[in-house]
């Protein structure tokens, strides 16, 4: 479900003009989350650390109203959920996109997330997946604790889905960190909603 926004009365009707025009829209932050717990909780419980923290982040994503903006058709919606669409690597070099739908029940996320590893796995297809404009673009680069990232993008395709992208577990004085970069459309969010995204991302990566 999905609410049209009358933009002569949004309160980002200004930034929403000036932003939509630009050729390149969106801009992008790079962070370091800490890890620890997260990592420990997932390995206790034999959960895939990947889909541990990706579950976390939607849920931060669902929460944070920015998050859930997306342009169509000229037009801005605020979606009541949205769900990820993430990369998924097979064992033969090449990955395939992936569609996972948000529970807010964590188990039920873990199985049906897993579930669809499998599938995209299996598959040689590379979009595999259901499309919508209601979701995270998500990658993940487990090789590199980058600083700094950008993203492929067609300019003449409309596109407002925020992207976000996890990279390598580090360890320093016995704690673990991972970068983690967040690109979104300015029209539609600025660097306050991002840091209002990882501030809840870091509580959630700290629950016990």
């Amino acid at each position: 479900m999905r609410t049209k926004i009358d933009l002569s009365q949004w309160n980002r009707k200004e930034q929403y003009a000036f932003f939509s025009q630009f050729t390149e829209p969106f801009f992008g932050l790079t962070v370091q989350v800490d890890c620890t717990t997260a990592y420990q909780k997932a390995k206790e419980k034999g959960h895939s650390f990947f889909l541990t923290y990706l579950y976390d982040a939607l849920k931060a994503a669902n929460e944070v109203e920015a998050f859930r903006y997306r342009i169509v058709d000229n037009e801005v919606y605020l979606y009541d959920e949205v769900h990820a669409s993430p990369t998924i690597n097979r064992p033969n070099g090449t990955f395939g996109f992936a569609y996972m739908d948000y529970y807010s029940d964590k188990e039920v996320f873990l199985i049906k997330a897993k579930e669809e590893i499998d599938r995209v796995q299996q598959s040689t297809d590379f979009f595999p997946a259901s499309k919508g404009e209601n979701v995270l673009h998500i990658s993940t680069v487990p090789w590199l604790d980058f600083t700094s990232m950008s993203h492929a993008r067609h300019y003449d395709f409309p596109d407002s889905c925020p992207k976000i992208s996890f990279g390598k577990v580090m360890e320093e004085n016995g704690r673990k960190r991972m970068a983690v970069s967040i690109h979104g459309h300015h029209a539609l969010m600025d660097g306050v909603h991002v840091g209002e995204f990882v501030d809840r991302f870091q509580q959630l990566l700290n629950e016990k």
